[in-house]
């Protein structure tokens, strides 16, 4: 008798390759998959605002990139001592005003110029719940402003699909060539309540459907069904049962190289883990002939996937085998 019913995704039919460059944004999950794939010699940048959650805060980050948007002070607000914008997560906050627009700006030129030229984007979806402030201006992170500050309501399908619609639109205008991979984060958002969760991860996978069946380019990876409906036990949670622990990451990982990621990359991703884990090793006597020999065999090894891949950066692996 099976009680699991694995389910594995239908193959995209273009797949990402290490030549290519891989940009990332949305949710705290889009971190742990933007870690894998840097770990494995991925070219890429990930969520250049911070973290976000919500579609519409996604999309004015993503638009912001692609207008080379430079923020000002008129863009800032003040609260417990520390400038913050509303549009980015609490790690630009700053004491300093002038320290704080330093690190968006030079991070939004560092996001538009490499959107430009980016082959693809990964677009997590975490809550169709918004909080807005007073002039309806949709908030990417409370930044522990009181909640009565802000008026928090779930977006429709409708608003979702036209904010959506509006963003991947601008983004073939801006990058023809960007083939684009919507998620949804398996993360339940619990405190909004368990039927108010289910309730808008629905608004966003009926909403990103519409994108995949409208643009040729636009893909659907299933995090979230793949924690939800494949793992479906609480062991694969974290303590606070809501985040998906480090066996189910690794789960819904491999899936995603499976259906992701092309052939030639999966066997240059295997020789990459074969080095990272050398450089995890510790040696028992660093000083012997055997460890010597043990570091330049990896060194070889390097050296001639340096050569092979000029694309791959191997500088740190090189400089330690050396």
């Amino acid at each position: 008798m099976d009680f699991h019913l694995e389910f594995s995704p239908k193959p995209f039919a273009t797949k990402i390759n290490h030549s290519q460059l891989l940009f990332l944004a949305g949710s705290c999950f889009t971190e742990q998959i933007g870690q894998k794939l840097t770990a494995h010699k991925f070219r890429t940048i990930e969520n250049p605002h911070g973290i976000l959650f919500n579609p519409v805060s996604i999309s004015t980050a993503v638009l912001s990139y692609i207008q080379n948007k430079q923020y000002t002070e008129a863009d800032l607000f003040y609260h417990n001592e520390l400038w913050g914008s509303w549009e980015h997560h609490t790690r630009f906050s700053n004491l300093s005003k002038e320290t704080c627009l330093h690190n968006i700006n030079q991070s939004q030129a560092a996001a538009h110029t490499f959107l430009k030229k980016a082959d693809w984007i990964l677009l997590t979806l975490g809550s169709a719940f918004v909080y807005e402030l007073d002039n309806k201006q949709v908030v990417a992170n409370c930044h522990k402003v009181p909640t009565d500050k802000f008026k928090k309501r779930l977006l429709s399908i409708a608003e979702v699909t036209a904010v959506l619609e509006k963003l991947v639109s601008s983004i073939k205008e801006f990058n023809p060539t960007l083939k684009i991979i919507f998620t949804v984060s398996p993360v339940r958002h619990l405190r909004d309540g368990f039927v108010e969760n289910n309730r808008s991860k629905a608004v966003l996978i009926n909403s990103i459907h519409q994108m995949v069946d409208q643009f040729e380019d636009a893909f659907y990876f299933p995090s979230y069904e793949l924690i939800i409906d494949d793992l479906r036990d609480y062991r694969f949670y974290a303590e606070d049962m809501v985040h998906p622990n480090y066996a189910a990451t690794n789960y819904v990982w491999d899936k995603f190289v499976g259906t992701c990621i092309d052939d030639s990359s999966r066997e240059l991703m295997s020789e990459i883990y074969k080095i990272n884990a050398a450089m995890s090793h510790k040696a028992f006597n660093p000083g012997s002939e055997a460890h010597k020999a043990f570091k330049n065999k990896y060194l070889q090894l390097c050296t001639a996937m340096q050569q092979k891949y000029s694309y791959v950066n191997l500088t740190n692996e090189l400089t330690y085998f050396s």
